[in-house]
């Protein structure tokens, strides 16, 4: 059975004492045990993993950062390595979101070794993939996935997550329709039973990321191949992002 994943991307947003304030009141909201049996994890901007990772203390909400190098050192000004990310607490790393694909750049064989750096270094890599809206409307969306999940995937499924987002829903409001989501998820697990055969793919957790909210979680998390969420600008309010918690079905 996968576990439903509750994943928080900040992204470019907080100083110290936001992200401590945030941290603080989630992990009241979860150390108080009345809350959703599900997974949790926080992304955070990286100069502040450190103080937040301490704010999240024993709660059970996991730690993540938002993007490594693809190298495990070196000469690599104003980069991250993995190790360096899992030496101050964290177990999970985004790559490939298509914010860094777009804004830096990056391909799918950035992303597959950025992967590999994550997996190698013992952290879960966090793999995200998804179409923009001209895509979309070319009906290339199948194609897209394709293409991105069989070059983006890095070596290990057994730390790995798959987040599905469609690129025009990030941030605009717009949500896939419950039959476009289960269409792109069920592709990518069939593109994932593939690459690493069909036991390990149907093991593997698909999140679905892109204008999610706590009004349309519920219909979101229900859906056959949907494994948890990987939540944006709801992230960053401690009620909303619980209440998208709250709406998951459990494991």
């Amino acid at each position: 059975m996968r576990r439903t994943l509750i994943a928080g991307n900040w992204k470019m947003n907080g100083l110290r004492a936001d992200g401590v304030a945030l941290a603080t009141a989630l992990a009241e909201k979860v150390g108080a045990g009345d809350g959703p049996d599900c997974d949790w994890l926080v992304c955070p901007p990286a100069q502040i993993l450190l103080p937040v990772g301490e704010a999240l203390g024993d709660s059970g909400i996991a730690l993540g950062a938002q993007d490594c190098h693809s190298a495990e050192a070196g000469a690599h000004t104003g980069d991250i390595g993995a190790g360096m990310l899992r030496d101050v607490g964290c177990s999970t790393v985004i790559v490939g979101h298509s914010e860094r694909r777009v804004d830096h750049g990056e391909g799918d064989e950035l992303v597959k070794a950025k992967a590999g750096a994550a997996q190698a270094a013992g952290l879960t890599a966090l793999v995200c993939v998804g179409e923009t809206e001209a895509q979309r409307v070319a009906g290339q969306t199948l194609e897209v996935l394709a293409r991105q999940v069989t070059g983006s995937m890095p070596a290990l499924a057994s730390s790995l997550v798959v987040a599905y987002e469609p690129v025009w829903a990030i941030g605009t409001g717009k949500v896939a329709t419950p039959d476009d989501v289960a269409e792109a998820h069920g592709h990518i697990r069939g593109l994932l039973a593939k690459i690493f055969g069909e036991a390990a793919a149907a093991e593997l957790r698909i999140l679905y990321g892109g204008s999610v909210k706590p009004d349309n979680a519920a219909d979101l998390l229900a859906l056959e191949d949907v494994d948890g969420a990987l939540v944006g600008g709801a992230s960053l309010k401690a009620e909303d992002f619980w209440a998208i918690g709250q709406a998951s079905p459990g494991p």
